[in-house]
């Protein structure tokens, strides 16, 4: 067992949210394990912070038979892409995310950086300290299929949903109307970090601090409560489900401007 394995032990948490979506919460971001336990057949949705690579590798190697068939991004912020690299070095498996989003996945553009004028909490404020740059993954990362199919991932479709980034993306199963929401929306104010220590649950915007196009973001929002979906997971905070999901998501799709977009900030 790694020196890194027992650091970051204390720093998730496990929740199965379905019986073939187990999510994985990494420091304060959510990793999510999408294929029915034993499988061979199963899909990792983000990689989290950096430096849980091996955590990730324990509970895969634990849940499923083998290795994912592939890696999907809902985007590629700091937070979600953190472990992504070293796990396509040590699976060789293909990544997919958005085309919008594949030029700050291969090298060419930075994302622009956080705004800790949001207001909020903690979270926002040191906002400043979180890196903004791009990753590299060269030709191991491809662009989602234009037809909303998910490689590897029967029985679901991606869903445009920019706003946070130009290329987020979330993933929905109609069967049985599951929803991987990514940062689209989120069910803990991600700007406090009391609310991330507690993990308060409830609908929120998208991270403010990270969060450079409103009226999208806003769109995104609209877009997924017209799915009136009975399971969500978001990239930040637990999963909800049910009618207190769709209410919650209801409220903040009719007061979006209110609710969700800050008062001040460099890209309000």
């Amino acid at each position: 067992m790694t020196a890194d394995y027992l650091f970051t032990e204390g720093m998730t948490a496990e929740e199965e949210a379905a019986t073939d979506i187990l999510s994985l919460r990494t420091l304060f971001v959510n990793v999510c394990f999408v294929g029915q336990p034993g499988s061979r057949e199963w899909v990792l949705v983000d990689t989290g912070m950096t430096g849980f690579k091996e955590h990730i590798l324990a509970v895969a190697e634990k849940r499923f038979a083998g290795p994912p068939t592939a890696i999907i991004l809902t985007h590629g912020h700091f937070d979600h892409v953190g472990s992504v690299i070293e796990l396509v070095q040590h699976w060789g498996v293909p990544v997919y995310a958005h085309a919008a989003e594949l030029p700050y996945l291969t090298g060419q553009e930075d994302y622009p950086p956080a705004d800790p004028g949001v207001g909020g909490g903690m979270m926002a404020r040191t906002s400043f300290l979180y890196p903004n740059d791009a990753i590299d993954l060269d030709d191991q990362v491809d662009a989602l299929p234009e037809d909303g199919e998910i490689p590897g991932m029967p029985g679901w479709r991606w869903i445009h949903t920019p706003g946070h980034t130009p290329g987020h993306v979330s993933l929905y199963r109609e069967e049985d109307g599951a929803l991987l929401a990514g940062d689209a929306f989120i069910t803990v104010k991600q700007e406090s970090a009391w609310a991330v220590l507690i993990q308060e649950k409830e609908v929120h915007g998208p991270p403010a601090y990270f969060t450079t196009d409103w009226p999208s973001a806003h769109q995104s929002v609209q877009q997924l409560c017209q799915l009136n979906p009975k399971l969500a997971v978001t990239g930040h905070g637990s999963p909800m489900r049910g009618d207190e999901l769709r209410r919650q998501l209801k409220r903040l799709s009719e007061h979006f401007e209110e609710m969700a977009v800050p008062r001040k900030g460099k890209y309000v």
